[in-house]
């Protein structure tokens, strides 16, 4: 059985409003040789993802995906959603762009020491008007490409694969802007998370109620950019998994 991991927060864990991209690659007829093992914790910044790295270690995965980051951009541009985290994830230092470089590049190199593979996941775009003018989307869209190519260019530095979420994304999101993502209100996220877990709502319905193309709530992705995510990874595993040999192979 090979093993792959998957370290990140509530996207990663895929859990109530978060379409279960790690789920729907487990099902697949050709990753039956696969065990797929969930490091998703909602909430998590790259700071939180770095301390449980040696959870990860533990399960000795031939393959680690890592997506990571959403948070820490989040609790940069919004106070209310950083001073939740700073006592929440018991964070050491104010989200910065610089911390969230140190605290991946840590990580990169503790897992690029135990596992033969790993990737990292460049992010999802927040709200779906990668273009616009409004202040905090534009602020937003700025910080997920500035997070994105730190991504990148820790993936070359430290020999990791890549894996271009970002791109892709915003690529389909590109040819028809959507809703932009306004102030953050943790009422509304709860409001799915209700629909979700208590009223068995799938991703895609929340999705349709809200309004969104690609995401639930704006942060979340539904099945339809869960899908993409998923395609992606896919292809990661395909190319680096380990090959069996055959029984009867000298």
């Amino acid at each position: 059985m090979i093993r792959v991991a998957c370290l990140g927060s509530s996207s990663t864990a895929g859990r109530g409003q978060a379409f279960d991209w790690i789920g729907e690659l487990q099902q697949r007829p050709q990753n039956r040789e696969l065990r797929m093992l969930n490091f998703g914790r909602g909430g998590d910044l790259a700071f939180n993802a770095l301390d449980r790295v040696r959870e990860v270690v533990a399960c000795c995965p031939q393959l680690v995906v890592v997506w990571i980051g959403a948070n820490d951009v989040l609790a940069e541009v919004f106070p209310n959603v950083r001073r939740f985290f700073r006592i929440a994830k018991r964070l050491s230092r104010e989200p910065s762009l610089p911390w969230f470089r140190d605290n991946l590049r840590s990580l990169a190199r503790r897992l690029k020491i135990e596992s033969p593979a790993v990737a990292l996941c460049s992010l999802a775009p927040i709200g779906e008007d990668v273009a616009s003018s409004e202040t905090t989307q534009r602020t937003l869209n700025q910080r997920i490409a500035e997070y994105s190519a730190t991504i990148r260019a820790i993936a070359r530095e430290e020999g990791a694969d890549y894996i271009p979420v970002y791109e892709t994304l915003n690529a389909q999101m590109a040819t028809a802007p959507g809703k932009v993502f306004g102030p953050f209100r943790f009422s509304a996220f709860y409001r799915d998370a209700f629909r979700a877990v208590v009223q068995r709502k799938s991703a895609d319905e929340i999705a349709r109620i809200n309004g969104w193309r690609f995401h639930t709530d704006g942060v979340h992705l539904n099945r339809r950019g869960g899908m993409l995510v998923s395609e992606l990874v896919q292809r990661f595993i395909d190319e680096r998994k380990p090959v069996r040999s055959s029984p009867g192979a000298k």
